[in-house]
């Protein structure tokens, strides 16, 4: 009975740092402290209702909706102010910039000091492995390597 190793168990990890600027850490930091403040969103009714998810939905079309009317016991209503700094609006938490990758030629565009990997879902094990190995020669770092 022969041994099969997973297609990534032996490999090390080493993770890759962004090249970020003092002000771009610092507004990182920011953001998580922001982000962790930030109250959670949720539709009128969604706590009455078991049909009514939870995902926002804006009150701006109901004439006594409390929520608009920012009464009292009811949830916040989502507001410019709760948006985060604009410098790292859309980065992710490590500080890189998210590239999806569905084929290894695209990631010759990448560029490892500021960009971050991630393979595509569609994306099979064969070829995601072979983005994986590419990948970890050009010191690229993927987010989502997982097992495979």
């Amino acid at each position: 009975m022969s041994e099969e190793k997973q297609p990534g168990a032996e490999r090390e990890t080493k993770k890759v740092k962004p090249a970020l600027s003092p002000e771009e850490r610092k507004m990182l930091k920011l953001r998580a402290e922001i982000n962790s403040l930030r109250p959670r969103f949720i539709r009128m009714n969604s706590w009455r209702l078991k049909r009514l998810k939870d995902s926002w939905r804006s009150p701006r079309r109901s004439l006594d909706n409390k929520i608009r009317l920012q009464r009292k016991g009811f949830p916040p209503l989502v507001k410019v102010g709760y948006r985060g700094p604009a410098v790292v609006r859309g980065l992710h938490p490590s500080g890189f910039e998210e590239v999806i990758v569905h084929t290894v030629e695209e990631l010759e565009k990448i560029d490892p000091s500021r960009q971050a990997v991630r393979i595509a879902s569609t994306v099979a094990r064969r070829k995601r492995i072979e983005i994986i190995k590419k990948a970890e020669e050009k010191g690229i770092r993927i987010l989502n390597a997982g097992g495979a």
